[in-house]
């Protein structure tokens, strides 16, 4: 199971991301344990307002749980390395919360600690948190018999395609897929080995190099959208000086944004709509697919949990009245066959919470296999509107060569050449 953990601040912001249901197929408040609220907006804010008595900002303790993209948790595996990171971390007796999220076919699991000790109100510190995360998600993996993946093999192979939080966000707000972008940033790297080359590959792929106003050397589309490029390209950021040199010598951000203005006629734009517009209608049919099945299947869950707590009702009172009150009562109290009573009602009580448990996984995996066959035809054709986007982006590229050369490189600091933009290739 591959764990990722960080400390953070904001309550509400992470209790609406963790509880939002239009993102998800299916959603589970799991555990809630610790906290007086019943609800993870008010636990989470529970959690914020004790910190104010501290000078902790980064009050919670975020981790998400993973597991491989051909295995079904249980809610039992998930609780279990809950408490496995509770127990490495030092957080065991910390309020938290488990919530469980299922999309896109796959299950996974979100688990927030509060750090804030209430009894010394102070914060319990999380030394080398990302390095025991790693330790423990290896140890799942060999624990629960599932392959390793390479950066667990051995230490140090990163995932190419890992992406952070911000990257995501950054690819979902311009309508793309990270995992579509990240691999031209990084092809394109491993093609060159200096400057020249780089702006080359990059620009073959409709990525143009320029200096950024706060973050060093940024790439551009051919949308004018802005990538960091050591980010993207998942290097450190002295790696990108080396190759690239004095950033002095690159384009400002500004022109190379107005260079692209220029280059982007209509005509290119009504390739782009074009494509995107078939795309999407290509895509509706089963984002309906999936919306119909999604509401079918909450309320299969919901009928379920109606059945199972008014079966648990009516079991709770027959094992309530087994036990005998007044005067006959206090002889079962005295001969022992009040705590044998007692014992049994116990033992069934588990068992009936077991057997709950075991229907809702019947229904948690049929519902999951139902989704996951549909996953697979969407994924076959986003497979297909990839290699149409890429077909496109070097369409645009050529014709955008042809017109004009990029942007010219910036003019040296004893003159400034008073030339329209050029690429260097």
């Amino acid at each position: 199971m591959i764990i990722v953990a960080s400390q953070r601040a904001g309550a509400k912001a992470l209790a609406d991301h963790l509880m939002n249901d239009r993102d998800n197929d299916h959603l589970t408040l799991a555990t809630i344990d610790g906290f007086m609220a019943d609800d993870l907006h008010g636990a989470l804010e529970e959690a914020e307002a004790i910190s104010l008595g501290t000078q902790c900002t980064q009050f919670m303790f975020s981790v998400s749980l993973n597991p491989p993209a051909d295995v079904i948790a249980s809610d039992e595996q998930f609780e279990e390395t809950a408490e496995r990171v509770a127990q490495i971390m030092g957080l065991e007796g910390q309020p938290y919360a488990l919530v469980i999220h299922e999309k896109q076919g796959r299950r996974h699991a979100h688990v927030v600690w509060s750090r804030i000790d209430s009894d010394t109100m102070t914060a319990i510190n999380l030394p080398h948190f990302k390095l025991k995360m790693r330790d423990l998600s290896r140890e799942m993996f060999l624990d629960h018999g599932w392959e390793l993946p390479k950066g667990l093999k051995s230490y140090g192979q990163k995932d190419p395609l890992n992406f952070t939080l911000s990257e995501w966000q950054q690819a979902q707000r311009i309508g793309s897929d990270p995992r579509e972008l990240k691999p031209l940033f990084q092809e394109a790297w491993a093609q060159s080995d200096d400057a020249k080359s780089l702006k080359a590959a990059l620009a073959d792929k409709g990525l143009y190099i320029a200096k950024g106003d706060r973050r060093g050397v940024v790439a551009l589309d051919i949308q004018g959208n802005i990538y960091a490029l050591a980010r993207w390209t998942g290097v450190k950021s002295r790696e990108v000086k080396a190759r690239l040199g004095d950033a002095l010598d690159l384009q400002p951000l500004s022109e190379v944004q107005n260079w692209l203005k220029t280059r982007k006629t209509s005509q290119v734009q009504s390739f782009v709509d074009q494509v995107k517009n078939k795309q999407a209608r290509d895509m509706q049919p089963m984002l309906e697919e999936r919306a119909q099945m999604v509401t079918q299947q909450r309320a299969e869950r919901s009928d379920l949990k109606a059945k199972q707590d008014a079966r648990w009702q009516r079991e709770v009172k027959e094992r309530s009245d087994r036990l005998n009150k007044g005067l006959r009562g206090l002889f079962d109290r005295m001969t022992g066959a009040h705590q044998a009573m007692v014992k049994r009602n116990e033992t069934e009580a588990l068992a009936c919470l077991r057997r709950d448990q075991e229907q809702r996984d019947r229904l948690i995996h049929a519902q999951m296999a139902e989704r996951r066959e549909l996953q697979a035809r969407a994924t076959n054709l986003k497979a297909k509107h990839m290699a149409d986007r890429k077909i496109l982006a070097q369409q645009i590229v050529q014709y955008m060569n042809r017109s004009a050369r990029g942007p010219t490189p910036a003019p040296s600091r004893t003159r400034r050449r008073n030339r329209g933009p050029n690429i260097s290739r």
